[in-house]
Order: structure tokens, then C-alpha cells, then sequence
């Protein structure tokens, strides 16, 4: 062995002991982790191989996103129906004397042919419309967290994707955590034993209400926010960031966080779907205010087995701050025949250590590596490859809470077939009727072209 190399396998020891020590991975998991990194080739990004971006929706998530994608593309436009908020983004990502075009349909956005990739971070029942339009003008997508508003837009939006061949990463970041992708393969290979029960705690959402109707704002267009959705009067609780609270446009807690964690709990427990759904109300929206609850538990039942609960803690923030301490922390739990993993975006630990510490063989089942989920995203545009939270992934993890919450609004338990992607057995034709919404027109699938 050469002093070079000696020195090369001392400096990578080095590397990954202060990894592990700085992000609570084991050892064994940050050495293959690296080793796996050195391995892969990635071509370098010159400067003619940066995609020209377009960011729909300029809120703070938006904003935030698409700093994140600057660092491979170029952002050459923003899209928003509140003008302040496009001024905001256009400002922000201006560079070398040139600012971003402003618009405030985003359909003018796919007529650009200099326009490669859309960020898009809408509200939720915009998402589909948006990301339709993008893929119908064959502009590979970066779409924010809930894939969709409804089972059938996802079934849609799969297709199309598929039947146009763009990239589409769905903003489900969690997949791209080291600490969630060990939790699933530990999972995966048996490390709890038998997986009998994963819960996944939310936090609780927002009560509030009832609100004064107000005049929207000047540069602000109502019409076009509310799109899809019922008409109703301008109240500014309904949009922006509390547009989740409402079930015209989103889903509550259950399509808020829940769009995270059970999108990593259905990872590990490798199915489509499950086949039966009952859920109840914990705590009753304010009349007249926001109408999701801001408290629920559901119960899901999988093909093979496995129960998942999925409930509220009051304990932690929507926005991400701990509320009270030594309360339940928002995260997943696996428990199985052989002891329990906890996982969050904070911690990994499990009921005994060689859960975690001891080292998966190397036929162990593996999972998709990402470590960064917008540079997977563009090293996908590049390679024309599957991203780590592809379309249908995106699809079928948002069904789970699309799920519950018809089960919330209904009442009731229902069964669902995953395969066919539609409820059967007793209150199957209520159920199926909700499957879809109604679409306001002239905001129907006809407007993303």
C-alpha cells in the first residue's frame, strides 16, 4: 500500500468519524455513505449546462426553493398572482444587471422556450394545474409537498408525465435525510423484526375564526388564487400561509406534515397503499373559521399486516418550533416483534443500539441514495433518470392523506384497493364521489393545456 493511498484512507477515516460524531449517524452507515459518494461520477455544470428556471408561486417557500435551484440553474422568471410577491422574488434572484421576468399567469411562463424547469410552490389545490402545464409544454418539475389536492389528480398527472417522459420531483425532502433513508432500510431488513405498527405524529393545526370579509388588496388577484375552488369573499386567512387551514384549498395537518412523514412511513413499509382507513375528529374547527380540524387520529391497515395510526401532537409547531418540551415530538415510530425506531428530522435512536449500530450485511436491501434533493432533481434533468421522489412516489404518498381525509370528512371506515385506486365494500360510491372535485371554471384541467 502506497503512503498516498495511506494517507487517502486516513483522511477518509478522519471524514467519516466527524460525520458520524456530527450527525448522530452510525460509523458503519456514514463509511458506506462516503465510500458510495466517491464512486459516483458527476459531470461538471458549466455554464452552458444551466437550465434556464421558472418559479410559480413566490411565497417564502417558493423563494426558498428556488434559492435552492439556483445553484444549477439560472432563474429567468417568477410567477405569482400577488403582485408584491413577484416583485419580491424578482429582486431577490436579480443578478449581473439582468431581473427575472414577472408575470402573473403562469401560462405565459410555459410559452418560453429559454424556460427548462419549473419550481413550483403554490397552494396546494394549484399544484396539479401548475405542474400539468408545465409537463403538457414538456418543462421537467420541481412541485412542492402534497403532490396533488385529489387521488384522481395524481392519477392524471402520472400519466401525463409518463406519456411526455419529463423529470418530476415531487418536494418531499425527507427522502434525501440520511437519517430517514437508514430508518427505512433498517426497517426494510428487519432490524425491529417484524414491523407490527408505525405512527406517524403530526402537529396539531390551527384553530381560529370566525374572520371579517375584506377587500383583496391592490395587485392581488383573488379570482385567480381561488381558481379551482368555490367562489367566495376575500378573507386574508384564506390564502397565503394559512391557505392549509382550509379545506377548499388543502387538507390540514393531515397534507401539511403528513405529506412528510407518511411518505417516509410508507417507504418503509414498501406498498402502494393501504386497504382500509378510519379516522375521527379530535378537536372541532371554530364555526365560521378555518374548517380543517387542527386535531384528528386515523388508523390505516396494510396489506400485509402492518396497522399505521396517524395522529396530531400539540406538543410541536406546524411551523416547525417546539412548543412544549418534554412533550411528543412530530416524527415516525416503527415498532416490531424485535423493538422500536424513532426517526425525525432531529433524531434517530431505537429501543436497543445495535438496532442502529450494528452493520447491515452487504445484501441487505438498499434504497435510492440522495443526499441532496434538489441536486438529485437536476442531476436528473441531466441524466433523463427517475429522481428519488418521482412522480408516482409523490402520487401514491399523497393518496395516503387524500385517504384519511375523505375518511375524516365521511365519518366512517372505509376499504380501499390500492391496485385500482378506488374505495369498494360498504360506502363505496360516497367515498369514490370524493375522489375528485369539482373545478370552478375556468380553472379546469382544460387551462393547463
Amino acid at each position: 500500500m502506497s503512503k498516498s493511498f495511506q494517507i487517502s484512507r486516513r483522511a477518509f477515516l478522519a471524514r467519516c468519524t466527524a460525520t458520524a460524531a456530527a450527525t448522530g449517524l452510525p460509523l458503519w452507515f456514514v463509511k458506506t455513505d462516503l465510500a458510495n459518494a466517491a464512486e459516483a461520477v458527476t459531470k461538471p455544470v458549466s455554464p452552458n449546462d444551466r437550465p434556464g428556471v421558472a418559479l410559480v408561486g413566490c411565497g417564502g417557500m417558493g423563494r426558498g426553493d428556488a434559492r435552492n435551484a439556483s445553484r444549477f440553474g439560472d432563474i429567468l422568471a417568477v410567477c405569482d398572482v400577488d403582485q408584491e410577491h413577484a416583485e419580491a422574488a424578482a429582486k431577490q434572484f436579480a443578478k449581473d444587471g439582468k431581473t427575472p421576468a414577472k408575470y402573473g399567469d403562469f401560462r405565459k411562463v410555459m410559452q418560453r422556450d429559454d424556460i427548462h424547469v419549473i419550481v413550483q410552490a403554490t397552494p396546494d389545490h394549484w399544484h396539479t394545474l401548475v405542474n400539468l402545464a408545465a409537463v403538457n409544454a414538456k418543462k421537467d418539475v420541481y412541485g412542492e409537498k402534497p403532490l396533488t389536492l385529489t387521488i384522481d389528480e395524481g392519477k392524471l398527472l402520472v400519466k401525463a408525465v409518463r406519456e411526455r417522459g419529463v423529470v418530476l420531483q415531487t418536494g418531499t425532502q425527507q427522502r434525501s435525510d440520511k437519517k430517514f433513508r437508514l430508518a427505512c432500510e433498517l426497517v426494510r431488513n428487519g432490524r425491529v423484526g417484524k414491523l407490527q405498527q408505525v405512527t406517524v405524529f403530526v402537529p396539531a393545526g390551527i384553530r381560529g375564526g370566525p374572520f371579517p370579509t375584506q377587500i383583496p388588496p391592490a395587485g392581488f388577484n383573488w379570482d385567480y388564487w381561488l381558481g379551482q375552488a368555490p367562489q367566495v369573499n376575500y378573507l386574508k386567512e384564506r390564502c397565503h400561509g394559512t391557505f392549509r387551514w382550509w379545506w377548499d384549498y388543502s387538507g390540514g395537518p393531515v397534507t401539511d406534515w403528513g405529506a412528510h412523514h407518511n411518505d417516509i412511513a410508507r417507504w418503509a413499509i414498501g406498498q402502494d397503499g393501504p386497504t382500509e382507513i378510519e379516522a375521527r375528529v379530535v378537536s372541532e374547527p371554530v364555526p365560521g373559521g378555518y374548517t380543517t380540524p387542527p386535531e384528528f387520529e386515523a388508523a390505516l391497515t396494510w396489506a400485509n399486516g402492518v396497522k399505521q395510526i396517524v395522529k396530531t401532537t400539540p406538543d410541536d409547531s406546524p411551523y416547525g418550533a417546539v412548543i412544549k418540551p418534554d412533550g411528543q415530538r412530530n416524527g415516525v415510530k416503527f415498532e416490531g416483534t424485535d423493538g422500536w425506531l424513532w426517526v425525525n428530522r432531529s433524531d434517530l435512536k431505537a429501543s436497543r443500539d445495535e438496532i442502529i449500530e450494528s452493520p447491515l450485511p452487504d445484501n441487505a436491501t438498499r434504497l435510492e441514495v440522495s443526499n441532496d434533493h434538489m441536486g438529485n432533481f437536476f442531476e436528473c434533468v441531466r441524466s433523463r433518470k427517475n429522481p428519488i421522489a418521482p412522480v408516482e412516489a409523490g402520487h401514491r404518498s399523497a393518496s395516503v392523506g387524500h385517504l384519511i381525509v375523505i375518511a375524516l370528512r365521511l365519518a366512517r371506515k372505509l376499504q380501499w384497493d390500492a391496485a385500482q385506486e378506488t374505495f369498494i365494500g360498504e360506502g363505496a360510491k360516497e367515498a369514490n364521489a370524493h375522489l375528485a372535485r369539482e373545478m370552478r371554471k375556468p380553472y379546469d384541467y382544460s387551462f393547463a393545456g
